[in-house]
């Protein structure tokens, strides 16, 4: 590197310390070294010195030292414009730091179906009853150590055996498409059999037991065996879904989450035949949730919904 180059930096002796900017201000305001000493709990010879060392660090004198009394030269009254404005930013950043740390939260995590078609959809409700409480919602098929991860609560899909702390809806699972389908004259969607004419729409994931799939269904129509003309797999239920309301193929509709799409006929069940997955959502709440009014509050929201939301089932 060239020495024109090179970056020099600024002497110590010259850099601007904070300390000295703050204890500059008290006697800038008091024009009197005692009542800044009071003010800062220094001794007046504490504040002399360290406005002695902020006049050597900048070369100019900062105050005319008179008979019991001090008044601002021009350099000082530069320096008391410059370090009142400084030091009012710097304490209106820190109240903004300060509020926005003290925003009460609820963090959450849960599948991207549950997000997606049952959660996202009724949050406006727990917004307007709280809103004070910023929500964040962690998507994700990966199982989150609530703990170690700083998250308030969890919504688990698990069997039903194995779920942990209050139960939100079981699931039951049955074929849906769009209603298009259904008037297709050319492949009848009658009988269960009917379905070999059709497309699979099936989502894939690492963990068999979670993913969208077929088997609760099929044996208990006790097509196990069936094979439909095309398969269409996707990596997100929500993908899958969306597929079926497009009139792309058949997907298994799960309940409650799919609910609202079959008020709303975007979906439709053409056998009627609904299965249980033998699998349900449970609330899991972390240890430090306790000590969270919003996290709690969210977890009884939760329950609420669900009561809600089980009673308007088609």
């Amino acid at each position: 590197m060239q020495p024109g180059n090179a970056k020099t930096a600024e002497p110590r002796s010259r850099q601007l310390r904070l300390d000295l900017l703050h204890t500059f201000d008290a006697a800038a305001r008091h024009l009197s070294f005692t009542r800044a000493a009071e003010e800062l709990f220094l001794t007046q010879s504490a504040v002399s010195r360290q406005v002695q060392q902020l006049e050597d660090s900048l070369g100019a004198a900062l105050f005319e030292r008179r008979h019991r009394s001090l008044v601002l030269t021009e350099p000082g009254r530069i320096m008391r414009r410059a370090v009142e404005d400084s030091l009012e930013r710097l304490r209106d950043a820190a109240a903004r730091v300060r509020s926005a740390a003290a925003r009460r939260h609820a963090t959450i995590t849960c599948t991207p179906g549950f997000a997606s078609f049952w959660l996202i959809p009724r949050l406006a409700g727990f917004t307007a009853a709280h809103p004070e409480v910023d929500v964040r919602i962690s998507a994700t098929l990966d199982l989150v150590d609530l703990e170690r991860a700083g998250v308030d609560l969890a919504v688990r899909f698990v069997p039903s055996a194995e779920g942990e702390g209050p139960l939100l809806f079981e699931e039951e699972v049955q074929p849906m498409c769009a209603p298009q389908l259904l008037r297709d004259a050319a492949r009848p969607l009658k009988r269960a059999t009917d379905l070999e004419q059709h497309t699979l729409l099936t989502v894939e994931t690492r963990d068999a037991t979670v993913m969208a799939d077929w088997d609760p269904w099929l044996r208990l129509m006790q097509l196990e065996h069936v094979h439909m003309a095309h398969t269409l797999r996707f990596t997100q239920y929500a993908d899958a879904v969306a597929a079926a309301v497009a009139g792309q193929g058949i997907v298994i509709g799960r309940l409650p989450l799919l609910a609202e799409l079959v008020r709303q006929k975007k979906l439709v069940a053409p056998f009627r035949s609904p299965a249980a997955s033998r699998r349900g959502y449970f609330v899991t709440l972390a240890p430090q949730a306790a000590h969270n009014p919003s996290a709690l509050a969210f977890a009884q929201w939760l329950q609420a919904e669900a009561r809600a939301s089980t009673r308007r089932n088609p």
